[in-house]
């Protein structure tokens, strides 16, 4: 679901175990037809070196980023993809502005750049826990709009998703992690603190969805309690992006028809 440029953003009215119209089965094999044609996208993205694209992923705790990689980019060919996950800046990152980290890993031409988490935390986290004045932090709408102009300008196509799930959804997740001994690992007693904070941060992924909803780097909302659902929507959504991008295979040099491969 992508919200109309710059409108009002309310989560409340974006249903969180939507799934549309479309059966289980029948999204799954869709996906599987939709995974092909992204491994031969992205084949042609990093053979003709032209553009770039750039995936974040942002939610709440246990909303599904690192199983929506997982699983959405099982197809592709792991040369051309790099993953980043921004947690607390360095000392040497807060010494700069809080965009040059980020910058730093956009992907070059050719490639797929995944962010999980991003520069969006220095609107979220930073906002719920008054880490910086609001004077600060309510700049920092623009000044992230702009940054992202200025990436697609230079070939970055940009495609944000937040994975929207409920509050009795996070807590079933919680609940897994602390069941299941291979899952413990992934559960913090921090979580519960942030967990405390829900109406906080849909407040302010509110003002991240509505300010930062632009024409040329949209927000996508997708309903994520269904996992499966969650799956085919980014997965359909990034390929119709690969698709609008006039891919295609480089010229190939001259004069290889009259080659002969010596024995």
């Amino acid at each position: 679901m992508r919200p109309e440029p710059l409108s009002r953003v309310s989560l409340k009215d974006y249903d969180t175990r939507y799934s549309g119209e479309i059966d289980r089965k029948v999204a799954k094999a869709l996906e599987n037809q939709l995974e092909e044609r992204m491994a031969e996208l992205q084949e042609m993205l990093y053979a003709q070196g032209e553009h770039s694209l750039l995936i974040v992923l942002q939610a709440m705790d246990a909303g599904g980023k690192d199983s929506t990689i997982k699983k959405v980019f099982d197809c592709v060919n792991p040369q051309g993809v790099h993953v980043y996950s921004f947690k607390v800046p360095t000392e040497e990152e807060r010494d700069h502005d809080f965009l040059w980290r980020i910058h730093q890993r956009v992907p070059r031409k050719g490639y797929i750049g995944i962010f999980n988490r991003s520069h969006y935390e220095d609107v979220l986290v930073v906002r719920v826990n008054d880490l910086v004045p609001e004077d600060v932090w309510r700049k920092r709408y623009e000044q992230i709009n702009q940054f992202e102009k200025l990436l697609t300008e230079s070939g970055t196509r940009i495609l944000k998703f937040y994975l929207h799930i409920s509050k009795d959804e996070q807590r079933e997740r919680f609940q897994e992690r602390l069941d299941r001994p291979d899952k413990n690992w992934k559960f913090s007693k921090g979580d519960l603190d942030v967990r405390k904070q829900w109406d906080d941060y849909m407040r302010a992924y509110e003002d991240v969805l509505t300010y930062c909803n632009t024409d040329y780097a949209p927000w996508h909302i997708v309903p994520a309690d269904r996992k499966w659902y969650r799956n085919f929507v980014v997965t359909k959504t990034i390929v119709e992006a690969l698709e609008s991008m006039s891919l295609a295979y480089p010229a190939p040099e001259e004069g290889l028809d009259k080659i002969e491969i010596p024995d």
